[in-house]
């Protein structure tokens, strides 16, 4: 387990390896959720990085980004 420290600006640093086994590159967002006082950073990656993630599902019927505005 990789652990951090906040600095007095409320930052901390995400471990490289931690940034390499996510894929997490400088200028990617990340969601923040807290649940039963644990705080989880998720990247947020665009729909077109997501296609191909679960093979043989069928997505004739999903959205798609232009049909989100």
């Amino acid at each position: 387990m990789e652990s951090v420290t906040v600095s007095s600006k409320y930052q901390v640093i995400i471990p490289e390896r931690v940034r390499r086994e996510a894929g997490i590159k400088p200028g990617d967002r990340m969601a923040v959720i807290v649940k039963h006082n644990i705080i989880h950073y998720v990247p947020i990656k665009p729909l077109g990085a997501t296609k191909g993630m679960v093979p043989g599902l069928d997505t004739s019927d999903l959205r798609d980004e232009y049909d989100r505005s």
